[in-house]
């Protein structure tokens, strides 16, 4: 089944993870198979999709992939129903022009949209934004509007100003204090943070099942056309079987699922550790993935499992093909705001008051590496408070803007700096990875030997 909708809106802030969240809730106790996805770079609302469905949560990044490849994606799987939540504002992406926003998702996947507007504060003056938003573009696809923070004394108005504009009312999620989600620097908080999460969503679920239409939402959905594309898994071409250390918990918990998707699917086998909780790095390992997250937030526990630091330091230098994304690439420094990490880049990581080179880029190797050859290029995002003394020059990156600079520690055996890779933008980084580790489990005998 085709059956999709998306969530999109107004502007950021305006409830969409949310009310979504509020939707899948309803809609799996209903015992739909829902597949859920989220618009851009972003790693934490998956997060909340996932302690919602309990299944993997996708990104869709029309910067990352084009039309085909999206459609495809969202094909794979026999999901009863697929839902996206967007980005930021409906229109809103890159540059004035808006690219690669929610709406040219939503618009190369035909997926009909369902608009989020927070409505506080805001009564006949909910039908000019809604007129403004379906009309903006001929082809918006926008089918439905959810008001949400709103009294449901108001919404018979509301939904009354929202015919008079052209777009379908579906409903309202009243605002309840008790189930407010905090927010940081780089966006909510995470899931595992959050007190009682499952009782929240479930407490969201119920407002969802009782004040918005779900019948006509799914209605919707199964309005959606076909998608044109279908997915193409990844042919196995290693035989071999390198074992890849993943650190996740805590402080490295921004992962797409589908890079860890595409290495299961060249023939890795994955194997997850804690940088915070375990004395060393797993045995037999070929390969290090150290992502994302809030190591800043961790700090203190990082730099006191010395056991751990001494492992990956002696793994990395003896030239584990390791991969150190942003949040992974500060614990590889020196030190971080002053106390000891890893230490095999050799700098301090500080934090900064505002945003450094926040973003969608291009990167283009300076030279050879772990991941690609002189040349090559990928597509990626930065989005940090954190610097380094030392950011690398193994790359070139470039902003849509055109502005450029230099950055990453590329060497054979490592890949290492602030932007975050999405394997499917170039999957030929993703298999020259998989060749590297198998490479190094050659030459490793005993304990450190591939299948």
């Amino acid at each position: 089944m085709d059956d999709r909708l998306l969530i999109a809106g107004t502007h950021s802030g305006c409830g969409k993870t949310t009310v979504t969240c509020a939707l899948l809730s309803a809609l799996s106790a209903r015992g739909i198979d829902v597949a859920s996805y989220k618009c851009g770079p972003d790693y934490i609302d998956p997060m909340f999709h996932r302690a919602v469905l309990h299944l993997p949560a996708e990104n869709l990044d029309a910067f990352f992939c084009g039309e085909y490849p999206l459609q495809a994606q969202l094909a794979a799987g026999n999901h009863s129903l697929r839902v996206i939540e967007g980005v930021m504002g409906y229109y809103d992406g890159i540059g004035t022009e808006g690219t690669a926003s929610t709406y040219e998702i939503a618009r190369m996947t035909q997926t009909p949209t369902i608009l989020i507007v927070n409505a506080k504060g805001m009564y006949t003056s909910a039908g000019a934004l809604l007129q403004g938003f379906a009309r903006f573009r001929a082809d918006s696809g926008i089918r439905g509007v959810i008001f949400n923070g709103v009294s449901p004394m108001l919404y018979d108005g509301l939904a009354k100003i929202a015919r008079a504009a052209g777009v379908a009312p579906l409903g309202c999620l009243p605002y309840d204090a008790s189930l407010a989600i905090g927010s940081r620097h780089l966006g909510l908080v995470t899931a595992d943070e959050v007190t009682d999460l499952q009782t929240k969503l479930q407490k969201l679920g119920h407002l969802a099942e009782e004040h918005i239409d779900l019948e006509q939402i799914l209605r919707i959905a199964n309005e959606a056309p076909a998608l044109a594309a279908k997915p193409r898994p990844l042919a196995r071409e290693i035989g071999a079987t390198p074992r890849i250390a993943v650190a996740r918990d805590e402080a490295f918990c921004f992962l797409y699922q589908e890079n860890l998707a595409a290495l299961s699917a060249l023939g890795a086998e994955l194997c997850f550790f804690s940088p915070i909780h375990n004395a060393s790095l797993p045995e037999r390992v070929h390969g290090l993935y150290l992502p994302g997250g809030y190591p800043e937030l961790h700090e203190e526990l990082l730099s006191s499992n010395a056991s751990m630091r001494d492992s990956i330091k002696k793994a990395v230098a003896q030239g584990l093909p390791t991969i150190a994304e942003c949040g992974g690439f500060l614990y590889l420094h020196d030190s971080l705001d002053g106390l000891p990490m890893v230490g095999i880049i050799p700098a301090e990581a500080y934090k900064t008051e505002k945003l450094q080179r926040f973003g969608y880029v291009t990167l283009t190797a300076k030279h050879g590496n772990l991941l690609c050859s002189a040349g090559d290029s990928i597509r990626a995002h930065e989005f940090h408070y954190y610097e380094s003394g030392s950011c690398g020059d193994g790359f070139s990156a470039q902003k849509p803007t055109g502005r450029s600079w230099d950055c990453i520690h590329a060497t054979p055996s490592l890949y290492a700096g602030f932007p975050h890779l999405y394997f499917p933008a170039n999957i030929a980084f993703a298999k020259q990875f998989m060749r590297k580790a198998i490479d190094y489990a050659s030459n490793h005998t005993g304990r450190d030997s591939a299948n």
